[in-house]
């Protein structure tokens, strides 16, 4: 597989700010280590797009564009395109999924 650049949405971005905030609430420096392992986990797939796992609670309802790589206790769930890969969302792998995508679609704002 060719090598692709990795973007990351502003939904990602922010989660990724959301988690390091919240560690750094306790440890600075291991918010700066898990900033840069997910970093670099994401940006792995720069070279290895394809091997990331289809997320198993979209496939069971036919959704099969997303996938994910696991770094504990995150899930960074990303979307192949045809010149990139986007990441879309950085979840806790420990919380229930559907749970944080309802959660997220009752806080956007209506669009008119």
């Amino acid at each position: 597989m060719s090598n692709k650049k990795v973007y990351w949405s502003r939904t990602a971005r922010a989660d990724l700010e959301a988690i390091v905030n919240h560690i750094a609430a306790e440890s600075i420096d291991n918010a700066l280590a898990v900033l840069g392992r997910l970093e670099k986990k994401a940006e792995s797939l720069n070279a290895q797009s394809g091997r990331g796992r289809v997320v198993p609670e979209l496939q069971d309802v036919g959704i099969n564009h997303y996938h994910e790589l696991i770094s504990k206790p995150w899930r960074i769930i990303y979307r192949l395109e045809s010149e990139r890969v986007l990441i879309m969302a950085i979840l806790d792998s420990r919380r229930d999924l559907e749970d944080l995508l309802l959660q997220r679609l009752t806080r956007m704002p209506a669009q008119k």
